[in-house]
C-alpha cells in the first residue's frame, strides 16, 4: 500500500512526507467492549492503554504533535459511574506520567477547560505542564483534549478578543485568522495535518472545528482499542497519497 512495499511490517518504513500533527478521535471504546460481552470500562482501559501505544509510536516515527479526543464537553451527560472510571483512569495515566515524561521526552499538554476537574486532577495537570516547560521544543507532544469542545473554544475566544476591545487594548478591524488562533487552547500549535476518525462515523463530533478547517480527514471501521501500528501505518500512507490543494489547483492541472 502505497509506502508499505514488500514484506515490510509497521514502522519498517520511509518515514519522508509525513505530518507534523496528526490528530485522533479516539472512538469505539464502549462498542469494542460491548462486543467482548464487557463493561463499558473496559473498552475505556483498552483504549487508554492504545494511547500510550500510538503516542510512542508517532514519536518514533518523527512525528512532532499528537493531539487526540479524550472528553468532551457533552460527555458529561454520561452515565456518572461511566464519567467517574473515565476521570480515574486519567488519573492514574497522569501519576504514571508524572515519572515518565523526563526519562522518555515526551510533553503533555491539555486542551479544555480544565477548572471543572477535581483537586487532585487539576494539580497533576499543572505538575505535567512543569515538566513539559522543562523539556526542549523538539520533544515529542501529546495533546490531550479534555473537557473540550470546538465550539465551546471558539466562543470563549471571542470573548476574550471582545474583553480586550472593550477595555480598548484592541481594536475589532485588526483581527485577522492568525490573530484570532491565538485566543484558543492550541495557540502555538501547527494546524493538524491529519484527522484519523477510528470507528467509522462521518462526522468530526466538534472536535478541532477551526483547526481542522484543512485537514484532510481519514475514517476507519477499526474500533480505537484495535487501531494498531499497523492501522497508522495505512493512515499515513492514505494521507501521503493525498493532493493538499488548500483550496488551488492540483499539481496536475497547474501543468
Amino acid at each position: 500500500m502505497g509506502w508499505l512495499t514488500g514484506e515490510k511490517q509497521a514502522g519498517q518504513m520511509d518515514k519522508t512526507g509525513l505530518p507534523r500533527h496528526v490528530a485522533v478521535i479516539m472512538d469505539g471504546n464502549g462498542r469494542w467492549a460491548q462486543r467482548r460481552a464487557l463493561p463499558r470500562s473496559a473498552g475505556h482501559r483498552a483504549g487508554a492503554e492504545n494511547f500510550r501505544r500510538i503516542a510512542t509510536y508517532c514519536k518514533d516515527l518523527g512525528i512532532e504533535y499528537l493531539t487526540v479526543y479524550a472528553f468532551s464537553t457533552e460527555n458529561w451527560k454520561r452515565p456518572s459511574e461511566e464519567v467517574g472510571g473515565i476521570m480515574s483512569l486519567l488519573r492514574k495515566y497522569l501519576i504514571e506520567s508524572v515519572e515518565t515524561m523526563a526519562r522518555d521526552r515526551i510533553r503533555l499538554r491539555f486542551l479544555g477547560d480544565t477548572s471543572v476537574l477535581g483537586g487532585e486532577l487539576r494539580e497533576l495537570i499543572v505538575r505535567t505542564d512543569e515538566i513539559s516547560a522543562k523539556l526542549g521544543a523538539d520533544c515529542f507532544q501529546a495533546n490531550i483534549c479534555l473537557n473540550y469542545g470546538g465550539r465551546d473554544e471558539i466562543v470563549r475566544a471571542a470573548r476574550a478578543f471582545a474583553a480586550q476591545c472593550a477595555a480598548g487594548e484592541k481594536q475589532p478591524q485588526e483581527l485577522t485568522e492568525a490573530d484570532f488562533a491565538r485566543y484558543l487552547y492550541s495557540a502555538g500549535l501547527p494546524d493538524p495535518e491529519l484527522l484519523i476518525r477510528p470507528g467509522g462515523e462521518l462526522r468530526i463530533s466538534n472536535f478541532l472545528l477551526w483547526q481542522c478547517a484543512y485537514s484532510e480527514i481519514y475514517v476507519t471501521d477499526t474500533l480505537w482499542p484495535d487501531f494498531d501500528e499497523a492501522a497508522m501505518d495505512q493512515a499515513l500512507s492514505w494521507y501521503r497519497a493525498r493532493d493538499r490543494r488548500f483550496g488551488g489547483l492540483s499539481k496536475k492541472q497547474e501543468r
